[in-house]
């Protein structure tokens, strides 16, 4: 027996032994992470197939709807009023052919009487009556105990630290969440205020899933409060920036092997940091993502997730 194999397995199985002990007892290494509320309900774009995206009305349904979560997204006017609206520009939300960035506040056109739902079958549309882009600030004035994740949709420094200065303003730090997936842009957002909890970026997440494979995730510390991932399922079913076929299919398989591991989520949660799966509307993508463990699900239908879980509450140690 050679040298290094005398002393390279005792080595590894004590390795072993300590990445399994200390991923299921990860509060040993690391302070858990603190969020005041399981989100368990969130609402995308406020609840985008409900009302129309993006609008105080979305907003008050969604929390009628006891949503633990709003989600939505932010741009900078001309003029330097942050407002909420998925897109720069408006063709598909307004049918103006227009810039948010480059239209004053007062000049911007409203939102179109019914609008496509993004991450469900082609021919479903949302309504309401509320058909107007709001200000950030509103939606702080009129859900002032209402977490937040508040998308940062442009590498923009003015826009990352208004946003980061009305939520200071409103006293919200503790929950408002930074979200983007472009890790430069969450390295500015927590610069600009290092109170608000954070999402992981894409490639975190990736480095965060590799560390998992290697056992040394338990080892490692992690400053990030959220992770935001899309359930693999809907990825050949519905909107999703991967053409449908044999190709979407293959990836949703791929996807599914390798990062839906029950195990991850539970040794993240331990750590204080909730998996949230986005964007589902049907109730057997409700029943597939909670069969993993995760901490939320992130929908375009309200109403529709409260009736699923009245129905299907989840256990108290979930």
């Amino acid at each position: 027996m050679s040298y290094h194999l005398l002393f390279g397995l005792p080595a590894f199985g004590i390795y072993a032994l300590a990445s399994y002990y200390f991923r299921k007892k990860p509060h040993l290494l690391h302070k858990p992470r603190k969020f005041p509320v399981r989100c368990l309900h969130v609402s995308h774009r406020g609840g985008a197939g409900d009302q129309i995206e993006n609008t105080l009305g979305a907003f008050k349904n969604a929390v009628n709807q006891g949503t633990n979560l709003l989600e939505l997204d932010c741009h900078i006017t001309k003029d330097g009023v942050v407002v909420v609206s998925h897109d720069d520009n408006l063709k598909r939300e307004t049918g103006h052919n227009i810039d948010i960035s480059l239209t004053e506040y007062k000049d911007l056109p409203p939102y179109k009487s019914c609008l496509a739902v993004t991450f469900s079958p082609a021919g479903s549309y949302s309504h309401g009556s509320d058909h107007r882009i709001p200000r950030l600030e509103e939606v702080f004035e009129q859900f002032p105990e209402v977490p937040v994740n508040i998308e940062i949709k442009q590498d923009n420094d003015e826009l990352i630290n208004k946003v980061a200065d009305l939520v200071r303003k409103y006293h919200r730090s503790h929950i408002s969440i930074w979200a983007s997936f472009e890790s430069h842009v969450l390295k500015k957002c927590r610069k600009a205020n290092k109170d608000m909890p954070y999402i992981f970026s894409i490639k975190r997440g990736i480095f965060m899933l590799f560390l998992w494979y290697l056992g040394l995730l338990p080892f490692f510390p992690l400053k990030e409060s959220f992770l935001e991932f899309v359930l693999p399922s809907i990825m050949n079913r519905t909107y999703f920036p991967v053409k449908r076929g044999k190709f979407g299919a293959l990836l949703a398989s791929f996807t599914t092997k390798v990062a839906m591991k029950k195990k991850l989520f539970k040794h993240l949660q331990d750590r204080g940091i909730q998996t949230l799966l986005w964007v589902l509307n049907e109730d057997k993508d409700f029943e597939e993502a909670f069969g993993y463990g995760v901490s939320g699900v992130m929908t375009d239908y309200p109403t529709r997730l409260r009736q699923y879980l009245n129905a299907h509450p989840p256990l108290p140690n979930e």
